[in-house]
């Protein structure tokens, strides 16, 4: 913090005290630096406090963990802020000056061990926090930041873009693919599970789905990329069901391209046509005449999407498992032509092998199919939660909130003013199982 806001802060003075009516429902006693024997304190060692654009921010320096959590209280204006097992030394709060947002400022004493601190407010505010860890010379850092309800309201109104899947129902037309016992045609199956998709992805904030086929028609392979490629698609799933000779085998499986397949497929395509890549590839410049760089160039981005497809795959691969046997416990790499679209990272799942009778009783199941989709769907999610485009919807966050012990989905999202679906959806919490020190994005409305 900056040296003349410290001087300024630490020139004012107003504390009152904690009157038990502050509160409804809450009996508080004064601010006291005593506390019960034998029981561990965290201390809060100083108090700063500086104003932004839209919101002002406090910061309480502690010298340990401890268990928070910051609710808004109205009619009158209040913000709450609930420390556990922690004490602060008498007069502190006094650093604290009321201003134009901050009317007067409250602290006392809860449970015999615990602080409740209380900002009298002159308008409504959205309160955001989170427990920075130690870093460098500072240590446990709890940040409330009191955003004006109607900047923010303002703010969210920015447009923040989904992120686009392209679903790649595979076969179609004059060819049906692999065809199980019962007459079953891989074409009809594929489709079948892309339409459930796209309606559980366009179910999920953050995320929208597109369909390379929507109906029973013949697609070249590369006219799926193409298609892919026109949507701004960030990530491409193709589907697809195995078939073996032998009925035995069975389980589900994800392949992603291979290093190898890339190079001879970039070998192949430059010796084709001279922009063969700029016609496949859309956005990815390769503004040099040398063919041996171009081919370096070629496959570097490749490799760089490969990560990512690795990735996606391994989140979607630990979904479906859930759902079916694996047949390959990791994502496998292989040189399929519809996967090799070096800006969009690709994945092609086989969804069980057709060729076996019980899996293609599976297939034509509207249950099992469900259950495929919602697992891509998690699996996609808990990627893009992680590592979502710029400018996207699962990339932006009004702030972080780190989990105490006892917090769960519903309560957090409540006290972040946020919908529980979205923080669901923006931290890709398909569970209840939180765990304490667990860092939260909060969702931007």
């Amino acid at each position: 913090m900056k040296t003349d806001r410290r001087k300024f802060l630490k020139s004012i003075a107003g504390l009152s005290s904690l009157a038990a009516s502050a509160v409804p429902g809450a009996s508080l006693a004064k601010s006291s630096a005593k506390s019960s024997a034998g029981i561990s304190s965290t201390q809060i060692q100083d108090i700063r406090l500086s104003k932004n654009k839209g919101y002002l921010r406090l910061v309480f320096d502690l010298n340990g963990n401890a268990d928070h959590s910051v609710f808004a209280l109205h009619e009158p204006e209040r913000v709450v802020i609930d420390l556990k097992k922690t004490k602060m030394p008498h007069g502190m709060v006094d650093r604290l000056q009321a201003n134009s947002l901050i009317r007067s400022i409250r602290s006392g004493v809860q449970n015999k061990n615990d602080l409740r601190v209380v900002f009298d407010l002159s308008e409504s505010v959205t309160p955001r926090s989170f427990l920075l860890a130690p870093s460098g010379k500072s240590g446990y850092r709890l940040v409330i930041d009191l955003h004006d309800s109607k900047k923010a309201a303002k703010v969210t109104k920015s447009p923040k873009r989904d992120v686009i899947i392209a679903i790649d129902a595979g076969h179609g037309g004059r060819d049906p693919g692999a065809t199980g016992r019962s007459g079953t045609h891989e074409k009809t199956i594929t489709l079948q599970i892309a339409k459930r998709l796209e309606k559980y992805i366009n179910k999920q904030r953050g995320m929208k789905a597109v369909l390379t086929r929507k109906n029973d028609r013949f697609l070249r392979l590369r006219d799926r990329i193409h298609k892919a490629r026109d949507s701004h698609a960030d990530l491409m799933i193709s589907l697809h069901a195995d078939s073996f000779p032998d009925p035995r085998a069975r389980g589900s499986s994800i392949y992603a391209l291979s290093v190898d397949g890339a190079s001879s497929e970039t070998a192949r395509m430059l010796a084709e046509k001279e922009n063969a890549a700029d016609l496949l590839f859309g956005d990815v410049d390769f503004a040099v005449e040398d063919k041996m760089v171009k081919e370096v160039l070629f496959d570097l981005s490749l490799t760089g999407t490969i990560e990512s497809s690795l990735d996606i795959g391994g989140e979607i691969l630990g979904q479906i498992k859930t759902v079916n046997r694996v047949h390959k416990k990791k994502v496998q790499q292989a040189g399929f032509a519809v996967l090799k679209a070096p800006n969009i990272p690709s994945v092609l799942l086989e969804t069980a092998f057709i060729s076996n009778p019980r899996e293609e009783k599976n297939l034509l199941s509207t249950s099992y199919q469900q259950k495929v989709a919602k697992a891509i769907t998690r699996g996609v999610n808990k990627y893009f939660a992680r590592k979502a485009p710029p400018g996207t919807w699962l990339a932006a966050s009004e702030g972080e909130y780190s989990v105490n012990n006892g917090d769960d989905v519903k309560t957090i999202a409540k006290n972040n003013n946020v919908k529980e679906e979205d923080l669901r959806a923006r931290n890709a919490l398909y569970a209840d199982n939180l765990k304490a020190g667990q860092v939260i994005k909060i969702p931007v409305s």
